[in-house]
């Protein structure tokens, strides 16, 4: 059975309805999936697929945009189902005619929702990725020791695996051992996180409504998600003060955004080259400056 008729059962399955795909349109998937949009000439979805090795990201991501759809606070591409085949795997989502960028403030205000849905303890149920980064989510009463253990030393031991320790674990090994000093006037609930929500991660409907997608979830401090969104270039200024509105952030996330960017800058240093190191170096330079 080829690729397409199999996905073709698997949607009829899951939705209860039989779907034939007659036409399969490429679109842009980013860097590590194929990504099609398909139709029957009535209903579309959105479909992924990668190599067989993928299947469990394809799988956990599902399970993470269910979670986020099911709070209704900002709006994901609703999950309809994942498998495989002989030679591919595939994920299946809600298609979604995204047309731009979203309204800010109204994100802003979503956002700052479903921060405020909060679990036991920092992580999650399950590991993921960050990129196509094994990303690692055990269940962690302190969130201090969460950011250590699960975050930043897993990066440095990649980025020693791949020749960049002499340049970056001195800085880095003097900011670990002083980083507990962010945290004295800081005890963060663990708030449900889109995990990578830089700009590329966040689109919009015709009608402004903001969509955000490709998550790398898990529960953690909020700060962690607006400190994202302001690497890349960063969100308008509206969605800002429309996030202050309903969830202040106090003076110490200035220092704490750099240090949490970290994590990303490390990894795309760990996935895309020497050109992220004299940023990384810079940021945890900066930091301990500051602390």
């Amino acid at each position: 059975m080829n690729l397409w008729q199999h996905i073709s059962n698997t949607i009829s399955q899951h939705t209860g309805a039989d779907f034939q795909i007659k036409l399969h349109t490429p679109m842009g998937g980013g860097c590590i999936n194929e990504a099609y949009r398909v139709s029957n000439g009535k209903t579309e979805y959105f479909v992924k697929t990668n190599h067989l090795e993928h299947g469990d990201m394809f799988e956990t991501e599902a399970i993470s945009l269910k979670e986020i759809f099911d709070q209704n606070t900002v709006r994901v591409p609703n999950p309809i189902c994942y498998g495989q085949t002989d030679s591919k795997t595939y994920l299946v989502l809600e298609y979604l005619p995204l047309s731009g960028r979203p309204d800010a403030a109204r994100l802003g205000h979503q956002l700052a929702a479903m921060h405020q849905v909060t679990a036991h303890q920092f992580g999650w149920h399950r590991d993921n990725t960050i990129g196509s980064t094994p990303q690692f989510n055990q269940l962690t009463d302190s969130w201090p020791e969460f950011w250590r253990q699960q975050r930043l030393l897993p990066q440095l031991n990649l980025a020693q695996k791949n020749g960049y320790a002499a340049s970056l674990n001195p800085v880095m090994d003097k900011l670990l051992m002083n980083c507990d000093c962010l945290f004295e006037n800081h005890a963060p609930q663990p708030s449900l996180l889109h995990g990578d929500l830089w700009g590329g991660n966040a689109s919009a409907l015709a009608d402004g409504t903001p969509i955000i997608f490709d998550p790398a979830l898990y529960y953690g401090d909020r700060e962690a998600d607006i400190a994202m969104t302001q690497l890349f270039g960063g969100f308008e200024a509206s969605f800002y003060t429309a996030y202050n509105e309903i969830s202040p952030l106090d003076d110490g996330f200035a220092t704490r955004k750099t240090f949490y960017n970290l994590y990303h800058i490390i990894n795309h240093l760990n996935l895309f080259g020497t050109g992220y190191l004299d940023q990384a170096i810079s940021m945890a330079e900066r930091v301990l400056a500051e602390i």
